[in-house]
């Protein structure tokens, strides 16, 4: 038993150091730290539990019989994060640049299965240069079941993927399958053709960073919901977004004690937003008023900023907010908007996140580019995904509510549960200008002086029908509060919405629009 021991503990140290450490100072000297390392940073101490350490592939040819290092190029196991169970897989770019073969895909197979059996979030550390090429149809075999898990596990568990080298091909579309994708700056990439293949096809040059780096997917093309310049920091803010993440769909997000009073005025909110529609402001600094300590995590911070998507607490209970944002194309609906803040409110309706919603918005943004872009099924997405959300859901209006986006924006004819405005609200079906110009065209064209005629019937137009009580009148809002108010009020109506419980229709799944 001795001997056996010994060649045990041999063996796992064999495992745990890798292949050299000159595989490990070239990792290192290209600013990116091991698998273990990553790991470390991860989970709390000590936690981490690992499955199918000593696993080795059994491929034979192009010289893989003579190479058969522990791991198989991928660390798979469970720990905690703030005491709470995680499971995690890690790709040693060490060990065949991280290229996923069979026995490496069926480890990442076991630990996918495990994390939805125990109900537990799953985060995978990607540094691996897709497909094993020498192991052929087995390795593509590998990632079609990591993909089928990713679906089954999707709206079950939270799935976080990190970006920690360069991923094509299949090690791109996993994380695009997943709840959140994290990316560091410089060191990783994702594309599904590299920079090679685009050039020998297309003849265009473009280096990897220019084509699937972290400020391209967080900025143009919304694959990174977030992006940070070191791994230390990307890990530590995984950590900070499993906090406000439930472990699976069947518990709510943790709470915690909160020393920010509930009812603390938010006397700052008045001057905040001006009470000239046309005039912008940075709807940052409300979230940040109204919300815990001011702290919240935004979600595609760079990308479509005409609305934001963030994370926060209020009186210790997380909340989804999505919000207008007047200082980037006056807070309308786009394309790229609506498709930013429909994904936040279904993840937010499957894992229990009530949802406020902010509004201040002229509209969707006209022009043939966003028509023949298809903002029509692109719209609905958003709209869709309000109408089936089943979890708490308030809307409060600041200023402008106008249209279709209005409505779209969870109105109450949409299933908002409650909805609260500001006295500076002004809901109607367009602008007094240009409601003015169709509704009065002809008294304004035969006018003597059409532009004081104008100027008449936009006033006429805003006291009958865009006053801030018309829509209170009628009972398309609940109440009309005091701006200084707005946190004791949302704290308090959440409160009674905890308990809030909805069925959608027996079906296998709706059919959204694509």
């Amino acid at each position: 038993m001795t001997e056996r021991l010994a060649e045990l503990s041999a063996l796992r140290e064999q495992a745990v150091r890798g292949p050299s450490e000159r595989a490990t100072e070239a990792q290192h000297a290209k600013g990116k730290l091991t698998a273990r390392e990553r790991i470390e940073l991860l989970l709390d101490p000590g936690s981490f539990t690992e499955v199918e350490q000593l696993r080795r592939h059994r491929a034979t040819g192009f010289g893989l019989e003579a190479n058969r290092p522990y791991t198989d190029g991928v660390v798979t196991g469970w720990g905690t994060v703030d005491g709470r169970t995680v499971f995690v897989y890690a790709h040693d770019f060490r060990i065949f640049g991280g290229a996923l073969g069979e026995a490496h895909a069926t480890k990442i197979h076991k630990i996918m299965d495990l994390a939805l059996a125990a109900g537990a979030p799953l985060v995978s550390l990607n540094d691996g240069a897709g497909a094993r090429i020498q192991e052929g149809v087995s390795a593509l075999a590998g990632y079609g079941g990591i993909f089928q898990r990713n679906t089954r596990a999707s709206g079950v568990i939270p799935q976080i993927s990190v970006m920690l080298g360069p991923c094509a091909g299949g090690a791109a579309y996993s994380p695009a399958l997943t709840d959140f994708v994290f990316m560091v700056r410089e060191t990783s990439q994702m594309f599904i053709t590299g920079p090679d293949v685009v050039r020998a096809v297309t003849g265009e040059e473009i280096t990897q960073n220019g084509l699937g780096g972290a400020d391209v997917h967080a900025a143009t093309s919304g694959v990174a919901h977030f992006a940070y310049d070191d791994e230390e920091t990307c890990l530590s803010e995984v950590r900070y977004l499993l906090s406000l993440l439930p472990s699976n769909n069947r518990e709510n997000p943790p709470s915690v004690p909160c020393e920010d009073p509930a009812d603390r005025a938010g006397d700052a909110l008045a001057a905040l937003v001006p009470a000239d529609g046309n005039r912008p402001y940075d709807m940052r600094e409300v979230i940040e008023e109204i919300v815990d300590d001011g702290d919240h995590m935004e979600v595609h911070e760079r990308w479509a900023r005409n609305i934001i998507c963030t994370l926060a607490r209020l009186d210790g209970q997380v909340v989804g907010i999505v919000a207008n944002q007047p200082q980037f194309l006056a807070g309308v609906l786009d394309i790229e908007a609506s498709e930013k803040a429909a994904r936040f409110v279904q993840m937010c309706d499957v894992f229990n996140i009530p949802i406020v919603t902010l509004l201040d918005v002229p509209g969707f943004l006209p022009g043939v580019d966003q028509e023949h872009g298809g903002i029509i099924r692109h719209g609905a997405k958003l709209l869709y995904a309000y109408c089936n959300a089943t979890v708490p859901r308030i809307s409060l209006i600041l200023r402008k509510a106008y249209g279709g986006a209005y409505i779209v924006m969870d109105s109450q004819s949409i299933g908002a549960d409650l909805t609260y405005a500001w006295p500076t609200n002004e809901i109607a079906v367009m602008g007094a200008e240009g409601a003015a110009n169709v509704i009065f065209r002809k008294q304004i064209a035969g006018a003597d002086d059409p532009e004081a005629m104008r100027a008449r019937m936009v006033k006429e137009y805003k006291s009958e029908l865009m006053h801030p009580y018309y829509a209170a009148e009628r009972g398309l809002i609940d109440d009309v509060i005091d701006p200084a108010g707005t946190r004791e009020v949302l704290i308090s109506s959440l409160a009674m919405l905890r308990t809030k419980h909805a069925d959608l229709p027996s079906r296998k799944h709706g059919n959204p629009p694509q």
